[in-house]
């Protein structure tokens, strides 16, 4: 991996070409974190049934999504497209909430998790189209991100038992990242020697932050680091230590042994087990404008730029999937470059070459 040593990465080295600083659209960024247009995300149809043919309808193509996607797509994705969209980001969970209880009803859904599409969402299929990895995010002009930099890779956790770095995290009855905060803890308690009980030790309730504005608490100066997924590290061009990748969430071949044995109970009562970050979408009204803006979120080179993890075979489908969907997707993956998709995702294994494979 580029970057310092201690296993310390400057995402400003490992950026791909093309890719710019994010840090000024921070000041922007409210607690909600709407982009595209103003107001909720109903629906940009006249149509309100799922799966609906809305062909001839018109408005903008609405996106109800994850907190950790909003600068991605707001400013990564819609760029790029040809019709208008309307964004809203929130953590996974309160978008799996607002459209349970009918307070929201886009024409796209993307969370953090896939897990949720299992429950409360339940879509009748949805796609698997990128993935990430936890790290710890740190701003290296404070005491405390000096610290963190200071422990590296393999004691990142002791300045924050002693109490010496103000650490920002995210709600886990809220979004997949608070949960997932809670499981790296306890993952890193059982994979260092005499790093019991991490969790017990540094968890803080003042310490929790909207997923959205959680690394912007970086340019207020209210913390010094996060829990965070690297993708946020990466579009704000913050450094971060990258953790062993039994602990970070990013690879599948260790989901049996580390990742499914950890849990968190939402307080639906939902229990959510480990695993490898998967983020996912679907499409609830399959209009040739929601269909065109689907196929770029799930291929886009985007995704490369903004630190996503992009798998060979990506999307892949889960449920009772239309072929118009699978056809739409497959042809903007034909789209893409051959030279530029293979150059970034060079780029993006050489990147994270001292985790092992993602």
């Amino acid at each position: 991996m580029s970057g310092s040593n201690n296993g310390v990465v400057s995402t400003s080295e490992q950026r791909s070409p093309g890719s710019c600083s994010r840090r000024a659209f921070l000041g922007g960024v409210g607690a909600v974190g709407l982009a595209g247009a103003a107001g909720c995300v109903g629906s940009g149809r006249e149509s309100g049934v799922d799966g609906d043919d809305g062909d001839g309808d018109t408005g903008p193509v609405t996106i109800l999504a994850a907190g950790s996607l909003q600068n991605a797509l707001a400013n990564g994705l819609e760029p790029t497209l040809d019709v208008p969209v309307r964004i809203e980001s929130h953590g996974s969970a309160t978008v799996a909430r607002l459209i349970d209880e009918g307070k929201r009803d886009p024409d796209i859904v993307s969370v953090a998790d896939t897990a949720l599409f299992d429950e409360p969402l339940s879509p009748p299929w949805y796609s698997t189209f990128t993935s990430n990895a936890v790290v710890i995010a740190y701003n290296p002009e404070t005491e405390g991100g000096k610290r963190l930099a200071n422990a590296g890779k393999e004691r990142w956790y002791e300045p924050l038992v002693n109490g010496d770095v103000r650490l920002g995290r995210t709600d886990p009855d809220h979004d997949p990242l608070g949960y997932r905060a809670l499981f790296v803890l306890e993952l890193a308690s059982r994979y260092y020697d005499g790093a019991s009980n991490l969790g017990g030790k540094i968890l803080k309730r003042n310490q929790i932050y909207p997923e959205t504005a959680l690394i912007s608490g970086f340019e207020t100066g209210a913390i010094d680091a996060a829990i965070a997924y690297r993708s946020m590290a990466v579009e704000r061009d913050y450094e971060y230590v990258a953790l062993p990748d039994r602990i970070d969430l990013s690879e599948p071949a260790h989901e049996e042994e580390w990742y499914s044995t950890v849990s968190y109970s939402l307080p639906t009562g939902h229990e959510i087990a480990g695993g490898p970050i998967s983020y996912g979408s679907t499409v609830r009204r399959t209009s040739d404008a929601a269909l065109s803006v689907f196929a770029a979120q799930s291929t886009g080179t985007y995704l490369d730029d903004h630190g996503f993890v992009r798998r060979e075979g990506f999307p892949t489908y889960d449920g009772n999937v239309p072929q118009r969907v699978k056809r739409t997707t497959d042809r903007a993956k034909e789209s893409q470059s051959p030279s530029r998709q293979n150059g970034r995702l060079a780029d993006r294994s050489s990147a994270v070459a001292d985790r092992g494979p993602v």
